[in-house]
């Protein structure tokens, strides 16, 4: 008996080896996606992988792609990896039709970095290497059909005096998927057949339709398991401080203006999370732990029977560019963190609270913070309803005065207390500051920036903030001139933006308009340009407009 080669060489052209290896990889990626139904979306191999290189990619990298794609880096992640992939299969797909170990070894390589990224995960287990597995041994068997087996396709007669080589008997990886006899329905290919071509399309077709359907079912089926349905049903206490009145005014209504409450579904999303967490609220527990006298653990219940505040407060993102949208006022219901710290009691030296997500992603907030008597809250409630899956629900961290980055954990299942020697949390060995407390800042909504306007009075409005210390004036300068006071509107409280207004008497030319605020304090906003990193952008906001 003679024992079978594992290097065949196939006379597919490149380019069906190169649609082979792609569509091997369309069946991986989508055979995949239902198993990950039963294991949890973050199991996915596509998802598994892009969550490690959100954490291991240069953070210079994950600001530029902030900076560009802004609220929508995630999907531009996932398809930038899709892409990726795909280039990845066509090569292996390609090397794969002259070696066949070399698109074995390439698929295992995949199946392996899936299963790693999955295992690696903040809560993993041992089935959550299923999808990548059950992926691969499909993408594998794909593979193999096309470049060696009863989907293999010839381009066309050996050349004369060469002897035709027979493809290789499967390795005993894909054996184990295999048919011993060509797949039902499927007749092998014969070398110069002209149909061989047509079948090997049809082939394609129906293998990368089938995964198709099961990407798109699984992700169906991983939608129907989500928590829209609890978070419908939950229904919020009324607030025993409820929310100032806003003022009359507060909302000058000027075009192109941010309105002073961000609507929900405009609110900016920015977390290192890419598949939304969703959390039973039935199931969720809060530990306060770590260096407290008195440990705490309640229940989603527990939590909505206790005293609820209702306060407006503005929250930024560090990653705010000067005169960036990463930025947005809500109203938000929630349970005083201090008052549960105070039934904790933290021990001496615990000057840092650990919030930990449901994904492992960690912040540290400095317990005197926390303590000092302003509305920081374990937040259920955004703008009158249950906090929306995307932004935290059942329930979040909402510290007025503090980047987003120290203080605004999601989905938050631990406090943990601790100290800022003992502990770094998820940003800061990735070069940002500990402590990140707001930066004052000011914006220019109107007019956009290379608008054309008409000679004449024209409104110039924007936004200032400078959270916990509160806006004492805003002003603006045209083309260097001298600085002119703007008007500010009524504002809720000192945790809130305020708008401002100035009428320009715009003349004809090319104009610069810039900004600049000055809070509570005094402190008037440099003018040198610093970036995001490592505690937040500085500078005054340009516009150059051209009025007619």
């Amino acid at each position: 008996m003679v024992a079978p080669t594992l290097v065949g060489v196939s006379s597919m052209s490149r380019p069906q080896a190169a649609l082979a290896g792609v569509t091997a990889a369309a069946v991986a990626i989508g055979a995949a996606e239902p198993v990950a139904v039963l294991t949890g979306p973050r199991s996915a191999p596509l998802i598994a992988v892009g969550g490690l290189v959100v954490d291991v990619v240069p953070e210079p990298l994950k600001q530029f792609a902030i900076a560009v794609f802004g609220t929508s880096d995630k999907i531009a992640l996932l398809v930038g990896a899709a892409v990726l992939l795909a280039a990845f299969a066509a090569l292996l797909g390609v090397l794969a039709a002259r070696r066949w170990w070399i698109g074995l070894a390439g698929i295992a390589g995949f199946a392996a970095l899936g299963v790693a990224a999955a295992l690696t995960r903040a809560g993993a287990d041992a089935a959550d290497a299923l999808p990548a597995l059950v992926g691969g041994g499909l993408g594998a068997l794909t593979l193999w059909a096309f470049v060696a087996g009863p989907l293999r396709v010839d381009s066309g007669p050996a050349a004369p005096g060469t002897a035709h080589r027979a493809g290789p008997t499967p390795p005993p990886a894909v054996a184990a998927f295999a048919p011993e006899q060509p797949l039902a329905g499927w007749e092998p290919l014969e070398r110069g057949d002209p149909g061989s071509r047509r079948r090997f399309l049809r082939g394609v077709g129906l293998l990368a339709g089938t995964a198709a359907v099961a990407g798109l079912g699984g992700h169906w089926l991983a939608g129907r398991r989500g928590v829209s349905a609890a978070r419908q049903a939950v229904a919020l206490p009324a607030p025993v401080a409820p929310a100032p009145l806003v003022p009359a005014g507060a909302d000058l209504s000027v075009g192109q203006l941010a309105p002073y409450v961000t609507p929900n579904r405009a609110f900016y999303r920015i977390d290192t999370a890419l598949v939304v967490p969703q959390v039973d609220p039935a199931t969720w527990r809060l530990r306060i732990h770590g260096r407290v006298r008195n440990p705490i653990e309640l229940s989603f219940a527990e939590l909505l029977a206790r005293p609820m505040v209702e306060r407006y407060v503005t929250l930024a993102c560090v990653s705010n560019e000067v005169g960036g949208d990463l930025i947005g006022n809500a109203r938000w219901l929630g349970v005083p963190i201090r008052e549960l710290l105070d039934e904790a009691e933290p021990e001496e030296g615990a000057d840092q609270v650990v919030g930990r997500s449901v994904d492992g992603w960690t912040c540290g907030t400095p317990t005197a913070v926390l303590r000092d008597g302003r509305d920081a809250l374990l937040a259920v409630g955004m703008n009158g309803e249950p906090l929306p899956v995307e932004h935290g629900f059942p329930v979040r961290m909402v510290v007025p005065g503090l980047y987003g980055y120290v203080s605004a954990c999601k989905w938050v299942t631990e406090l943990e207390l601790t100290s800022f020697a003992d502990f770094d949390a998820y940003w800061v060995p990735r070069g940002w500051s500990a402590q990140g407390p707001v930066r004052t800042q000011s914006r220019i909504d109107t007019p956009r920036p290379r608008t054309r306007l008409t000679a004449g009075p024209v409104m110039v409005a924007g936004v200032a903030w400078a959270q916990h210390r509160g806006v004492r004036a805003v002003e603006v300068r045209v083309d260097d001139g001298p600085w002119q006071r703007a008007a500010l509107a009524p504002t809720v409280s000192v945790d809130t933006w305020v708008q401002w207004s100035w009428r320009w008497a715009a003349t004809q030319g090319e104009h610069t308009l810039q900004v600049r605020a000055t809070n509570a304090d005094g402190e008037t906003q440099p003018g040198e340009r610093r970036p995001v990193a490592p505690d937040g952008a500085t500078g005054w906001h340009t516009v150059r407009v051209t009025v007619g």
